[in-house]
């Protein structure tokens, strides 16, 4: 308590001071507003009976003057009114005209006049005004008014002023004492130390136990803020799993992260003996996020698609993975027939996958199949609801299958901090208009703390969308977006490989692969080789890429026996009529280029339809003169980046399509129009004939970009956001508090 006395009563001092000091300034400006009020008041008087008095003091009519003066009188703040002569007389006044002398000789030059005299122990105001005359002024008329009443009025208001700051005094006075009573003795010198980064930890004071986890905020918010100051462009990390996992260790300490995919990391599958297999699919999300969940022995929530996966999980439908060394759960959620067949091959993959690219292939849009979608939906919410261990986990949300979890999640877990990354492109708002339900799905996105694209493009887009469809306040210099609820961050974080990639370990040297492929192949060591690895997708311009090929040979026909094209093609949701009809047109425009161009064994176009491993398609790589990657549109296309990183000989060309989001980062690659197929036939030839150093210049500076900006700096600067956003939280709720 005389602690708080110490502190208290100084201020009480303080501000009964300021109180005084408020009051005396206020009854002098009062004083003046009454002053210059009452002076107006005469002013107006004199104006508005200027003209009678003038004309009566011509006539000599002095009863007439005296009944003007007693009307005017009559106000309250008006003592006396009267004429006074050149000679200091009075000529007439009101029946109140004081007894002691007011009027003054003066001789005719007189001018307006304001001035405070005493009389009778009274303060009065007197104003003097020149009556009108042809030649010199004859008279003056003369205003007495009372100067006792602006006082009275004034010291009245200074007292009800003063009142009132007193009572504030008071109340500051209590109320400062009460927060200083839990807060004084640690805060001041806990926030100075906490400041000085040059204090020894062994120095540090004492400091209250509310206060700790305040004051680790702060540490942690100063080492944020330097390194996002200005030479925050310098640091540079080399991101790897350990840096990945070194990362979630400090920012992330005992933070739960749950990831929900449709694809799992893990497949069980059953052979042919009966055997169960794990297949681990080739994948750069699992690659980006795995390291994460074992970091954080987290939670995998999948749909459990293999043959075997009911067999092996427990009780709770999950199962511990990887298998060779058990680190977190997969956890499965089983889907009928019905349910994948509306939500994910009819709804996602003839409706949002369409509406997103620019492919020209319509999207189809179902009741039914939106109604599978938002069930699908509700139960990955159940599942992360069931899993979380507290109210506040991670949830790292992928792709468009789930765009309506965020919101389902938010509003069951509010505390929650949730990733959702898209991984297709986002289209303009007057595309996205097509979805029958593009408010909601919107809202579900919305319900994302952190919202990520490939590109900035993309953001925009989505911003965009939102803007015209949604009522929301929208901060395009944060980029941010709130609906009434919390915002939610849009921002790109374009997604990559794994440096260096597994597939690479142990692989054979560049002149092996050239001559192993070759062999399998037929095609002589003289062959220039090039390549392209897609899915069969309508998206990624395979049929096109192919005449391309064709009217290379056209208008270039030098290369008649001297180049082939090999194009890996695995099957991919052959359920659906696009896809099917994608490959066929395919399969004919390679059969009409090597029917034309084919001669003496060798044949143009290669055409290897089927699943190659990650560890062929390196090979392939590494043996191929370009690679071309033609996609009509693709959110990133990381075939570009795998080109990119199995040349480790800095040799091959990368002819890529400006529609993939690839092309905003690996700028010296041979940029095409997909659709344009006579430029990239040029491009190719180009591409034949480009000059070994030419190879190496532009190869090295794409293997830089792509090792620097690998898959682990994808997740790591989301997560880094996540963390920020969090501590943010955390300061917030305390202070609060």
């Amino acid at each position: 308590m005389p602690r708080i006395l110490r502190f208290a009563a100084p201020l009480a001092v303080t501000i009964l001071g300021l109180a005084i000091l408020a009051g005396v300034a206020a009854d002098q400006l009062i004083g003046r507003w009454f002053q210059s009020d009452l002076a107006g008041r005469a002013a107006l008087i004199q104006k508005t009976v200027a003209d009678e008095v003038g004309r009566l003091s011509s006539l000599g009519d002095i009863a007439g003057l005296k009944r003007v003066f007693d009307r005017v009188a009559a106000d309250e703040r008006v003592t006396a009114l009267g004429l006074c002569a050149s000679d200091g007389s009075t000529v007439a006044a009101s029946a109140d005209w004081p007894k002691a002398p007011i009027c003054a000789p003066f001789d005719g030059k007189v001018r307006r006049s304001w001035s405070r005299q005493e009389l009778a122990g009274n303060a009065v105001i007197v104003s003097r005004f020149p009556v009108p005359s042809e030649g010199p002024a004859r008279a003056v008329f003369t205003i007495v008014q009372d100067a006792g009443f602006t006082e009275r009025r004034s010291l009245s208001i200074v007292g009800s002023f003063a009142g009132v700051i007193l009572l504030i005094a008071i109340a500051g006075v209590l109320g400062t004492a009460y927060i200083v009573r839990t807060m004084l003795a640690n805060w001041s010198s806990a926030l100075i130390r906490t400041l000085d980064p040059r204090t020894p930890t062994s120095e540090e004071p004492e400091i209250a136990p509310e206060l700790r986890p305040v004051v680790a905020e702060l540490r942690q918010a100063l080492r944020d803020m330097e390194v996002s100051g200005p030479d925050a462009h310098r640091v540079k990390v080399d991101w790897s799993p350990e840096t990945l996992q070194a990362l979630i260790g400090r920012e992330l300490a005992n933070s739960q992260v749950i990831v929900v995919s449709n694809r799992e990391p893990y497949i069980h599958e059953r052979d042919e003996s009966g055997e169960i297999t794990v297949r681990r699919p080739a994948s750069g999300l699992v690659t980006a996020l795995e390291p994460i969940t074992r970091a954080c022995g987290g939670v995998w929530i999948a749909h459990g698609s293999g043959s075997a996966d009911r067999d092996v999980v427990d009780s709770r439908d999950r199962v511990a993975v990887p298998p060779e060394d058990p680190s977190y759960k997969l956890r499965r959620v089983w889907l009928t027939e019905a349910e994948e067949e509306g939500y994910y091959y009819r709804f996602a993959n003839e409706g949002l996958w369409p509406l997103c690219h620019i492919a020209f292939v319509r999207p189809k849009f179902r009741r039914e199949d939106w109604e599978y979608y938002k069930a699908v939906n509700a139960r990955f919410a159940d599942a992360v609801v069931a899993e979380a261990a507290g109210p506040s986990p991670i949830v790292l949300v992928q792709d468009y299958h789930f765009a309506l979890l965020p919101r389902l999640i938010r509003q069951r877990l509010p505390e929650a901090t949730i990733v959702t990354f898209w991984h297709i492109p986002w289209p303009n708002s007057e595309v996205f208009s097509i979805c029958p339900w593009r408010e909601e799905i919107l809202d579900g996105l919305l319900g994302s703390s952190i919202l990520g694209f490939h590109t900035r493009f993309y953001c925009n887009n989505f911003i965009d969308t939102v803007d015209r469809f949604m009522e929301s306040h929208i901060d395009r210099e944060l980029s941010t977006v709130s609906t009434g609820r919390e915002a939610t961050l849009v921002d790109d974080y374009p997604i990559s490989i794994e440096w260096p990639p597994e597939a690479l370990a142990g692989a054979s040297s560049v002149e092996v692969a050239r001559q192993t492929v070759r062999e399998r192949l037929g095609i002589g060591a003289d062959v220039k080789l090039g390549v392209g690895v897609e899915r069969f997708d309508y998206t990624k311009g395979i049929p096109d890429r192919l005449r391309a090929v064709g009217i290379l040979f056209e208008r270039h026909p030098e290369w008649i026996g001297r180049f082939t094209f090999v194009q890996v093609a695995a099957p991919t949701r052959n359920k659906l009529e696009a896809y099917q009809g994608i490959r066929s047109e395919s399969e004919q425009a390679a059969e009409e280029i090597n029917s034309r161009f084919a001669r003496n064994g060798w044949r143009p176009i290669e055409l290897l339809i089927r699943h190659h491993e990650p560890a062929e398609v390196m090979e392939l790589f590494r043996a191929a003169d370009l690679c071309v990657v033609t996609s009509l549109h693709d959110g990133m296309n990381l075939v570009a980046k795998e080109f990119v990183a199995a040349r480790d000989d800095e040799r091959g060309v990368l002819v890529l399509s400006t529609f993939a989001g690839a092309s905003r980062e690996l700028l010296e690659a041979l940029l095409v129009n997909p659709y344009d197929n006579d430029g990239m036939a040029e491009a190719i030839d180009r591409a034949l004939k480009m000059s070994e150093a030419e190879q190496r210049g532009r190869m090295r500076m794409m293997r830089e970009l792509v090792r620097d900006n690998n898959v682990y700096r994808w997740a790591g600067s989301m997560l880094l956001e996540a963390a920020r956003m969090r501590r943010r939280r955390a300061i917030r709720k305390r202070m609060v508090r």
